[in-house]
């Protein structure tokens, strides 16, 4: 193919040669359009590049072609490679706080409700930019400009609305100014691009450096743009601002990428890994589709150069000249594009270029649509050629939930497996497909494998007895467990390693994650008696998957069990389910989504004493009786700002449990962040709550069946707040955390 641009360029051996020279007709064809003179494009996966110049830096007043090293005016470039940074070291400094309002750092400001994170995440509702001023339009000076931006007033009100906004950052950095006492191009020159060794970067480039610079547009008087910032409320403050002002390159570019995307540069470090985390992932509130990092974009209408291929959870941002970047930790990967679109008349435009490019990038580094999937133990099993069975006689206690990340079941996984025998299975709550809702449960057979399947949820039997066990060699159990105490999956496992502990048969868990997350520990440890709700003194949210309480029970209650677990691998504790690429499978006929089970700590306290929604579309996000006035009590528990959580007035008629078939008032839980919301307080302040307004009809002793704590009913009874109760729940949790760690994996060897 010919060119009719010179066109320089350095490949390793990262993209073949077929997809570059994809890469390269598509900005040709830019080019010809009209669309930019030219670009800079630089794209890397691992440690692995390719980047190239392609056509001409500037065309008035003579033409220079585009090289590599040219310098661009990164436009809104700058509220991610400067003014980001310099707020985040500052906050790891302990100098600003990201929840703080603005005016504690900016004298002068009004508007208490708009906050430092609300400005990085463009959620403040201030305006897009300085509003014009017909009585003053050609005001000059900083000192100005930030009066001006200091008089903007939010509207809506702060973390309603997206709304992408120069003011935003044109207030951050003149925080970054005030509280540092260095002016912000000082500030991120010394502390971000002379630390990152980035040496082509920095605001008002000096005259010695305009023949590498690529010019823009002309000014109001006719001037062509080269070395003079762009934007004009920049270049009305002198050429430093928050928002705009930054000039670079695309190799400096690239150094700042691989410190951000992967935590350093050369083993240089910008900032702490926590900060990293914090600031390129959603921070914006639940209730808006816009999903913004500080700083960041993610998901918005300006997410253009993620292209089709990328997947959502990378980050990146553009700016007005023509700039983009984009960053992808899953694949490792990132590219940059740097175009002279304004160049010579203002009116090139490659806002279609950006998405194209994504997708052909995307492409050329090989990166496909990605789920990131956690292993659960099944899975482990299965990479490994479940050389942990060979040789033995296995009984299975599982149900549906049993499956892999495939969704194939374990009971037809180890059926087949070689050099393993699957002998016996056993059910518990629900049966061995859990599809029974029902107080009990007989023998059976499995249709499918012709194994026998003794229940261990019968009128009689919920554990296993020695002629169950007769012949085996181990007992394996997977299930996957919601989390919560009171679920009896977690007493089916205790029984079952007691069980096998008597008969000396080995007992493997097979583990899997907890899906409301591991870091999160609510409620009263003590019991008022053990039963087979509460099978162990643990809080009602445990935190623990079923193999860390296997640890727990083996240790504490003395079994003597010879107990294995078949660990997960990939996932963390402060993740829930939908973030682990695993199918959800309902564990019980009522249990049917994750926001379900995040409810289920609390809500499930109630469903002795009213409706929680069984026997109807949405169990456990609904609660109700004939009793209840639907509208004072979401009143009510609006009034009372729970975390994460708001409550609609609703009507219903649950054809099953509690109330069935008698029209109910109640409310609709609406979650509004599952991360903020105290799942088990939500719980009791909804019990507290309903005793205070219907005393006469909110059966505390039902409300107890579950909770296993008189201590906190008597407090109820006697008219102490929930949040009292909750305080002394919250001190045994505490001490819980403490008592757990030693079964946490990490913690012991398997």
């Amino acid at each position: 193919m010919r060119w009719s641009f010179l066109l320089t360029f350095f490949i390793h051996t990262l993209a073949s040669a077929a997809d570059v020279t994809v890469i390269k007709a598509a900005l040709e064809a830019a080019i010809k359009a009209g669309q930019t003179p030219g670009a800079v494009l630089w794209m890397a996966r691992g440690g692995e590049e390719t980047h190239w110049a392609q056509g001409h830096r500037s065309l008035v007043p003579v033409k220079q072609v585009m090289t590599e090293d040219t310098i661009f005016d990164a436009a809104s470039l700058t509220k991610v490679v400067a003014t980001t940074p310099s707020v985040l070291l500052l906050i790891e400094q302990g100098k600003i706080e990201l929840d703080a309002p603005v005016q504690r750092y900016l004298s002068g400001y009004s508007h208490a409700a708009v906050t430092v994170k609300h400005l990085l995440t463009h959620t403040s509702g201030l305006p897009s930019g300085i509003p014009k001023d017909e009585a003053n339009p050609d005001w000059v000076g900083y000192d100005e400009g930030i009066k001006r931006a200091l008089a903007c007033a939010p509207d809506p009100a702060p973390g309603t609305l997206f709304r992408y906004s120069d003011v935003n950052f044109i207030l951050l950095g003149e925080i970054v100014h005030r509280v540092s006492g260095q002016t912000l191009d000082a500030f991120a020159k010394a502390n971000v691009f002379d630390v990152l060794k980035m040496k082509s970067t920095g605001y008002k480039p000096s005259k010695a450096l305009l023949p590498r610079i690529a010019p823009t547009e002309r000014d109001a008087e006719g001037n062509m743009l080269r070395g003079a910032v762009h934007d004009p409320t920049s270049r009305r403050m002198g050429g430093v601002a928050g928002h705009a002002g930054l000039f670079t390159t695309a190799s400096d570019l690239a150094r700042y990428a691989k410190a951000i995307m992967r935590g350093e540069v050369d083993g240089i470090r910008l900032l702490k890994p926590e900060t990293l985390k914090l600031m390129t992932s959603v921070q914006t509130p639940s209730t808006l589709t816009e999903k913004r990092g500080l700083g960041w974009d993610i998901d918005t209408r300006y997410s253009r150069p993620r292209g089709t291929a990328f997947a959502l959870g990378s980050f990146g941002h553009t700016g007005w000249t023509g700039t983009a970047m984009w960053m992808d930790p899953a694949s490792d990967s990132f590219y940059i594009l740097l175009t002279t679109r304004l160049h010579p008349d203002g009116k090139g435009n490659v806002r279609d270029l950006y998405e194209e490019t994504g997708t052909l990038v995307a492409r050329a580094l090989n990166v496909r649509p990605f789920v990131p999937t956690v292993l659960n133990g099944i899975d482990v099993l299965k990479r490994d050629g479940f050389f942990q069975l060979k040789g033995l006689r296995l009984g299975l206690i599982t149900n549906h939930t049993g499956i892999d990340s495939e969704r194939n079941a374990t009971i037809d996984i180890l059926a087949k497996a070689p050099g393993v025998k699957l002998v016996r299975l056993f059910s518990p709550e629900h049966g061995i497909r859990g599809e029974l809702d029902q107080e009990k449960i007989d023998d059976t057979k499995d249709a499918r494998t012709g194994l026998p399947v003794v229940s261990l949820y019968s009128e009689k039997k919920r554990a296993p007895d020695a002629a169950d066990l007769a012949g085996l060699d181990a007992l394996v159990f997977d299930i996957q467990d919601i989390g919560c105490r009171f679920y009896t999956y977690i007493a089916t496992l205790k029984n079952g390693l007691e069980a096998a502990a008597k008969a000396k048969v080995k007992f493997i868990v097979l583990d899997r994650i907890n899906p409301i997350r591991g870091d999160r520990v609510e409620g009263p440890v003590m019991l008022d008696k053990p039963v087979f709700t509460a099978i162990h003194m643990i809080p009602l949210r445990h935190g623990m998957t079923a193999g860390e309480l296997a640890r727990m029970f083996n240790a504490e209650a003395r079994l003597g069990a010879s107990l294995q677990v078949i660990r997960t691998e990939g996932w963390k504790r402060d993740q829930w389910m939908d973030a682990s690429g695993l199918p959800w499978q309902n564990p019980s006929p009522n249990m049917r989504n994750l926001n379900a089970a995040t409810l289920y700590p609390g809500i499930g306290l109630l469903e002795y004493a009213i409706s929680v929604g069984r026997g109807t579309d949405t169990p456990f996000e609904v609660i109700g009786a004939p009793f209840i006035d639907d509208r004072l009590l979401a009143h009510e528990l609006n009034q009372m700002h729970l975390p994460g959580i708001r409550f609609q007035p609703v009507q219903f008629t649950p054809t099953a449990s509690v109330f069935a078939k008698q029209a109910c008032g109640g409310v609709r839980l609406l979650i509004t962040d599952r991360d903020a919301l105290p799942s088990v307080a939500l719980g009791l302040a909804i019990g507290h709550t309903l005793h205070r307004l219907y005393a006469k009809d909110f059966d505390l002793t039902k409300f107890n069946t579950l909770l296993n704590h008189s201590p906190s009913i008597e407090m109820l009874k006697a008219g102490k707040p929930w949040s009292e109760i909750n305080a002394l729940w919250q001190q045994q949790a505490q001490m819980f955390e403490q008592r757990r760690n030693p079964f946490l994996d990490g913690a012991v060897g398997p």
